[in-house]
């Protein structure tokens, strides 16, 4: 074919120019998988960046981001005209002069090189090519990756053709905006945005000449250049790059010299702004959505998502306040509870002497060294005692430690960890989610991962129970011993269960007065008439979706549950009936802002309008009647303009987890308090009940809620009903004088009856009452407000005598009450 040409210079031409055509056409097409993967034009169009997804709340604030490179893109128009210079000026003088290639640059290059001087010649869209597209990585590499300098040179002709194919479909100034938004800055920072805020808390638009300077000088070297961990040799590349805009005439002289003189000013911000870049509800809401996005095809971590959370950044706040105020002070109170005693217990009090070790087993660094010392106990034994610098929490900040594996197994066994979220349930809204105490020590989420025993915040299901079986909040039984059989393998056995006091009264109450003051006699007494079985189904009716065992002590909280679910439960009662799945994000969108999914809670009515407002008024028991467990709430400033608050205490067996659950009339809240290590917890109710541990949190948070009118939740009493009430519920319970802040512990396991009474048997559920003429009920149905229980008269005379502690501050409540009235 070449013969026919003559001209044999022409010929030889011809003929290089042939091979040179043919060489670059298998380099595209990926001739017997020779050269690897090359960008399709298609690529180029759609360039793909892996861009941060950002996590916000619903009022806008940002909260978060998620990332496997930290890069926010920016537009060409809100970059310093500084930082342009100074990349020309040091990367590629000739940019606005070539096509993707500077053969000038490339020739000297080559001679500077064989004269012992290496000098790059790669230009600004190669480098594009390069960090775009990975044109050295494993995917774009094909055999020839064996083979040296024929690697090389496959790598940097692949690199021109890209080149090209870029000029050819992109402006310039597209060029350079797409090159500072995928250029590395070290630490994982990528883009010039992220990098500006990183070292100069600043927007880019903003950097100054010698700031544009140091940023375009660290592109040589990352780390060596790295204003933070080197100032001296990031000063003196700044000081290059400045110098090289003198001599292209982006500077003057004088400008030159007024730049290179200043100092290096270093000013890092937080790329997070507010989060911890791991926080609680950010890991919350990655599990939220990880369905979502793999039936939508999106990554969270690339995709340059905005996600819009249900979450009040003012309430998060404030809920964060009253956490961080309540924990410190409960850490404490725990540490002096046991002094210098070890804390991890059996039931019966007794140390668990060989806990560390059974701890450590546990971890997965004790497998590795089984496996590497061949189940030398010894040397695992010697590893395990070994001393090392480590960090750890504490509630003064990170404390430097020198720990052995066995003594951080001791120190963060004695730690109490927390749970806390807030919802509204009318739409659905998870207004405050805070998993822990601190995410980057504890990141195990105690609002919808962990599940503790609910304690006596599970009874309201069986006073639900009983409502639904027909009976009234002012039916009454009495608070005495009594004896539940039920089969345990075959054999009849007989669960006797105490009140938290150990005493019972032989009193008639209204099982609103028993639910307030958490009896468990009566609850267990209820429990049996209506069955466990009823109990467990109306609590999965409510919101609960945890296995439950229809055991006898069903109702006295022995079942593990989450807080995420008991608030949902909650939900229920407040919203009229209406189940609502409690959402956590609005929205999201894309970059652009256009949306591209909404979500709205699933609501289901799972209990009537009638039923749900009875168990709001029982719930309000805790605060109104006789010995409410509630009555805590009076110590903080939460009741004027006839505020009405329902709730539940609830501590499991030994305090080992204590629980709230606060309801007003526009949110629900639950909180738990407790160590992760079960075996470790108070020892007293005085320090470890639900009331003294978990309902301060639901208090102090409450009271800023409260005070911030901008939030627009306002002090003030439960809506009437919307419909009609046809139970008996207005019955005024008779008040002695006893220890009113009695407490609510609920001992599910004891098998021991005080030798009260011998009377064993149930007391009858009385009947329900004739219905009540319009009259009555239209007086029944406008209960009047909550408000702090008046002196009520003495039911039975009591001697004088000297008043306890208890009674002493429930005078002073009552004297804080008459003066805020």
């Amino acid at each position: 074919m070449f013969r026919r040409i003559t001209n044999q210079p022409l010929r030889y031409s011809v003929i290089t120019l042939y091979f040179i055509v043919l060489f670059f056409c298998a380099l595209e097409l990926n001739f017997l998988w020779l050269f690897g993967y090359s960008p399709t034009i298609k690529d180029i169009k759609t360039p793909v960046l892996n861009v941060v997804s950002e996590l916000y709340t619903s009022d806008g604030k940002l909260i978060g981001k998620y990332y496997k490179e930290n890069r926010t893109p920016v537009v060409y128009d809100s970059i310093s005209p500084a930082v342009v210079d100074a990349l020309v000026a040091t990367e590629d003088v000739r940019f606005f002069n070539h096509s993707g290639v500077d053969f000038r640059s490339f020739i000297s290059s080559m001679i500077s090189t064989a004269s012992g001087e290496r000098r790059g010649a790669s230009t600004i869209t190669q480098q594009l090519a390069k960090n775009l597209y990975s044109t050295r990585n494993r995917k774009s590499q094909g055999a020839v990756k064996y083979i040296p300098l024929v690697r090389t040179v496959v790598y940097k002709f692949k690199e021109w053709i890209t080149a090209y194919k870029l000029e050819s479909h992109y402006t310039k100034n597209e060029i350079l905006t797409l090159y500072l938004n995928t250029v590395p800055f070290g630490s994982n920072t990528f883009g010039i945005k992220t990098a500006s805020k990183r070292y100069f808390n600043k927007d880019v638009i903003k950097l100054q000449v010698e700031e544009a300077a140091t940023l375009v000088g660290m592109l040589k070297a990352t780390t060596t250049y790295n204003p933070v961990r080197n100032p001296e040799k990031s000063l003196e590349r700044r000081n290059v790059v400045l110098s090289q805009m003198e001599k292209y005439e982006y500077l003057t002289p004088a400008e030159y010299k007024k730049y290179s003189q200043r100092p290096l000013m270093i000013k890092p911000g937080s790329l997070d702004e507010g989060s911890d870049g791991g926080s609680y509800l950010r890991s919350a809401v990655a599990r939220y959505l990880e369905k979502w996005c793999e039936d939508n095809g999106y990554d969270l971590d690339t995709d340059g998502l905005k996600i819009y959370t249900t979450i009040d950044s003012k309430l998060q706040q404030y809920a964060q306040e009253a956490v961080n105020s309540q924990m410190k002070l409960l850490q404490r109170r725990l540490e002096n509870v046991w002094g210098n005693e070890n804390p991890w217990r059996t039931a019966d009090g007794k140390e668990i002497l060989d806990f560390p070790e059974k701890a450590a087993q546990r971890l997965p660094y004790y497998n590795s060294l089984k496996k590497k010392y061949d189940n030398n106990q010894d040397s695992i034994n010697y590893y395990l005692n070994l001393p090392k610098k480590m960090k750890v929490f504490n509630w003064n900040g990170e404390k430097e430690v020198k720990y052995s594996t066995l003594d951080s197994i001791k120190y963060y066994a004695k730690i109490l960890n927390t749970g806390m979220m807030t919802f509204d349930p009318f739409n659905g809204h998870i207004k405050v989610w805070i998993g822990g105490i601190d995410h980057k020590y504890f990141n195990y989420d105690h609002v919808n991962q962990a599940k503790r025993q609910a304690g006596s915040t599970f009874k309201p299901f069986a006073y639900l129970a009983a409502l639904e079986s027909g009976m009234n909040p002012c039916d009454k039984l009495v608070d005495k011993p009594v004896r539940i059989p039920y089969e345990n393998g075959g054999k009849t056995e007989y669960w006797e269960p105490k009140n938290a006091d150990w005493n019972f009264s032989g009193r008639e109450m209204s099982l609103r007065a028993a639910m307030g003051k958490s009896v468990n006699s009566i609850t267990a007494q209820i429990t049996q008439e209506v069955g466990a079985e009823n109990v467990v189904k109306y609590a999965h009716l409510s919101g609960i979706e945890s296995e439950l065992k229809a055991v006898p002590s069903i109702s006295l909280g022995p079942n593990d549950v989450s807080v995420f679910e008991m608030v949902r439960a909650y939900g229920t009662f407040l919203n009229k009936g209406i189940k609502s799945e409690p959402i956590l994000v609005e929205k999201i969108t894309d970059q652009e802002g256009r949306v591209i999914e909404e979500f709205k809670s699933e609501q289901k009515r799972t209990l009537s309008e009638e039923i749900a407002w009875l168990m709001i008024y029982m719930l309000r028991g805790g605060m109104d009647e006789n010995g409410g467990t509630s009555q805590a709430l009076w110590e903080w400033d939460l009741f004027k303009k006839n505020n009405q608050i329902g709730g539940k205490t609830g501590t499991s067996s030994d305090y080992v987890d204590g629980w709230y659950m606060g309801v007003t009339k526009d949110l629900v809240t639950g909180v738990w308090v407790g160590c992760d290590e079960r075996s470790v917890h108070f020892n007293t109710s005085e320090t470890g009940e639900g009331s003294r541990t978990a309902l301060p949190i639901f208090a102090k948070f409450m009271e800023k809620v409260y005070k911030d009118p901008s939030l627009g939740i306002t002090l003030g009493p439960f809506p009437k009903p919307s419909v009609t009430i046809t139970r008996i519920y207005q019955c005024p319970t008779p008040r002695y004088d006893e220890d009113s802040s009695a407490v609510d512990s609920s001992y599910v396991d004891s098998l021991l009856i005080p030798d009260v009474s011998t009377d064993t048997s149930i007391n009858p559920v009385p009947e329900i009452p004739n219905p009540v003429t319009p009259r009555e009920q239209e007086i029944r149905i406008n209960p009047q407000p909550a408000t702090r229980p008046p002196a009520a008269t003495k039911a039975e005379p009591i001697p004088e005598e000297k008043k306890t502690r208890r009674e002493v501050r429930e005078e002073r409540r009552e004297n804080k009450v008459k003066q805020n009235n």
